[in-house]
């Protein structure tokens, strides 16, 4: 269950980065309202995780999930660039993800 609560941790971190974009500085209500509702909702589904997954290992996930999320995101919403370079380097992000999945007990 440990790694569900850290999946949707990653996942609720994405939709608050978005909400932050969309929020213009935390200028906008609903906005600024769903990003701290979703910092708050991701945090506590990481702090659900810790339970069962070392911190150093459920902190790069859920930082992981959501950098690679992220910059997916702004590649598909935002138009942000699609430079070779930049999606090797998101994909190593994932394989690092995959990797600390991999050789957690």
């Amino acid at each position: 269950m440990a790694w569900i609560y850290l999946f949707v941790a990653g996942l609720t971190e994405i939709a608050w980065a978005i909400g932050m974009k969309h929020s213009e500085g935390f200028t906008r209500l609903w906005p600024s309202v769903f990003t701290l509702s979703a910092i708050g909702v991701s945090l506590f589904l990481l702090s659900l995780a810790l339970r069962g997954i070392p911190i150093g290992t459920a902190y790069a996930v859920w930082a992981g999930i959501g950098t690679v999320g992220t910059a997916a995101a702004g590649i598909l919403f935002f138009s942000e660039s699609t430079d070779i370079l930049r999606l090797l380097s998101i994909g190593l992000i994932a394989v690092g993800i995959v990797g600390l999945k991999l050789v957690t007990p």
